[in-house]
């Protein structure tokens, strides 16, 4: 059985956490994802990747850790998670605090999706180098791991260092929310089976036409480097509208399905929900 999620740039303009979180519980979606870009640089070294002009909404929107929390705070059931949380671009030890609070304000139904930027004046502005991120983004992935799950937790790396610590919360979720890596196929694909516990590939890229081609490749990939595919849960990121689609991607061993709302009011929202209602209906029928 598919599960299905929608994704929000949150901002002044669009609808509030509260009022979508309670409206998808309440219609049997099973989460809520939000985005971060800390700001928008005028300059621009790195192209959009959707292509064209960088839409309004990524100037605009919120910090994902305080829409979640008041999401997970409005509902009892939803799922929130992060669409991405650039992590290159956070603190560690802070960023590991935040994860464990939400996850503790929410009862354990906070979801860390990942992501490691492709804004490189963005990311400067952060004071990493656009060569270093994935390396960067790793370091503090496996130092917020240690910090999670131990009690005196250290961490030595190239980018990250810190000695032992006693910090709390921690996650209720054990041994922590699932980590999972978003980005294109094949290289976010080689990090969510390196350090991931889940994968989130956009259904659609310039190198690719469907990611369901591509799923019993990275099927094989997990198996070579020794993790049990079955273990790393995907979810497919922006799919066409397509009862079909939905239950080939079940086939194939997707997850989850989370299709993105446009940063609008609750009244331009309606038959965009209707129509995803019906597909997630007749797809888990």
């Amino acid at each position: 059985m598919l599960s299905f999620g929608a994704s929000m740039f949150f901002t002044d303009y669009s609808i509030g956490a509260v009022e979508l979180a309670r409206t998808l519980e309440s219609r049997g979606f099973e989460s809520l994802w939000a985005p971060e870009h800390s700001h928008i640089p005028l300059t621009r070294k790195s192209p959009f990747p959707g292509g064209g002009d960088l839409p309004k909404k990524y100037y605009d929107t919120m910090d994902p850790f305080v829409t979640l929390t008041a999401a997970a705070v409005a509902t009892t059931r939803l799922k929130i998670g992060t669409g991405v949380c650039l992590v290159a671009q956070r603190d560690p030890i802070q960023t590991a605090k935040l994860v464990a609070s939400i996850d503790q304000v929410s009862g354990g139904r906070f979801l860390f999706g990942v992501g490691n930027g492709w804004n490189q004046d963005e990311l400067e502005d952060h004071g990493v180098a656009f060569a270093d991120r994935h390396k960067v983004a790793r370091e503090r992935i496996e130092a917020m791991k240690v910090i999670w799950t131990k009690s005196k937790p250290e961490y030595q790396g190239e980018f990250v260092q810190f000695g032992p610590m006693m910090t709390w919360p921690k996650p209720v979720q054990k041994p922590h929310p699932p980590v999972i890596v978003g980005g294109a196929f094949p290289y976010s694909a080689r990090r969510a089976i390196r350090y991931g516990d889940g994968w989130i590939p956009q259904a659609k890229r310039g190198t690719y036409e469907e990611i369901a081609e591509l799923i019993p490749e990275f099927r094989k990939m997990a198996s070579a480097a020794g993790r049990n595919p079955d273990e790393i849960e995907i979810t497919v990121w922006g799919p066409k509208q397509e009862v079909d689609l939905m239950k080939r991607y079940e086939d194939l061993g997707v997850s989850r399905i989370v299709f993105s709302l446009e940063s609008e009011p609750a009244d331009k929202l309606g038959s965009v929900l209707d129509g995803w209602e019906k597909v997630m209906r007749a797809a888990n029928a």
